[in-house]
């Protein structure tokens, strides 16, 4: 009988993570505390379980045998934690939500409307471009621009967030609008593992396959990078449009509007904390609409671009 089930949450860290420092960096524990506690373990069941090679943990034949085994134990554990939770019946405590670094700026922005009335709730906002886990806990809530396929996520969408091409001033000035005009801009955007990002494929299809000039794997950048004249790209309009430093050099474009969802795991939206940060996001949304539409500034007028790739 196995003394110490936490030997085996480790076990399945390792397993699953394929290295020492992602084990300890998802468990929040040293190395020496993962080598350990599988250590401990393998001499409990009598039975080596990682094949040690240079560049990682493989497991042995006897490890996937457990493997099965442990991902349901850790499972029910992660569902009597989260059905837990929702016992109780206060409004206090942390309430985690999970946006990309653009949204992460729209939700700062508004953060004080967002609080009104909840200061009892300690806000989280944890900023990844990968989705955080709700089975795991990982966060409570997530906002994003895909809706997964899962059935433990309820999701509810926000709002539609308008795009279009900003640039300086100066920029405006030199350009008429046409996709020829445009193509002649330096232009920024994200590096190629981020070209799923919101306005990124409108991009490549303008520039004809030439990369930019500049390219971040960070949304913020991107904006910090137009803002200080550095070249032109696309930028949600509720960025652009607040920066007096920025114009609109294309009308909203039309094939870069993007939706954004807010899901909860089944388990947690009756939660009261999770509940009240969930109808605080809807109303924030629902009043912020024209902004996030891009209907808040006038356009800087340009040539009608729907002719974009001739």
């Amino acid at each position: 009988m196995i003394s110490d089930w936490d030997n085996l949450r480790v076990f399945l860290a390792l397993a699953e993570e394929g290295s020492l420092t992602a084990a300890a960096r998802k468990l929040k524990v040293s190395h020496p505390t993962v080598a350990r506690r599988v250590k401990a373990l393998e001499d409990e069941l009598g039975s080596r379980l990682f094949e040690r090679l240079p560049d990682r943990f493989v497991p042995t034949l006897a490890a996937t045998h457990l493997l099965d085994e442990v991902r349901a134990m850790e499972q029910a554990a992660q569902a009597l934690a989260r059905r837990s939770a929702g016992l109780t019946d206060t409004h206090l405590g942390t309430v985690r939500i999970s946006v990309d670094e653009t949204m992460a700026e729209f939700i700062s922005r508004h953060l004080m409307r967002l609080r009104e009335n909840h200061r009892c709730i300690e806000f989280e906002i944890a900023v990844a471009h990968t989705s955080a886990n709700l089975s795991r806990r990982e966060a409570d809530l997530l906002i994003r621009n895909t809706f997964p396929d899962s059935a433990h996520l309820v999701g509810r969408k926000l709002g539609r967030f308008a795009y279009a091409v900003y640039g300086v001033r100066e920029f405006a000035a030199g350009s008429d609008g046409s996709p020829a005009a445009l193509r002649a801009l330096p232009w920024i955007g994200f590096d190629d593992d981020h070209v799923y990002m919101p306005g990124q494929q409108w991009q490549v299809d303008l520039l004809q396959g030439t990369a930019p000039e500049v390219r971040t794997n960070n949304g913020v950048v991107l904006y910090h990078a137009i803002h200080n004249g550095h070249g032109v790209g696309v930028l949600p309009c509720f960025l652009g449009d607040k920066d007096p430093a920025l114009v609109r050099l294309t009308p909203i474009l039309s094939e870069v509007v993007v939706d954004e969802w807010m899901l909860v795991h089944r388990d947690m939206r009756s939660l009261p904390r999770i509940r009240v940060v969930m109808d605080a996001l809807v109303r924030l949304f629902q009043d912020t609409r024209a902004e996030m539409e891009g209907r808040v500034a006038v356009p800087t007028p340009v040539n009608d671009l729907a002719a974009v790739g001739s």
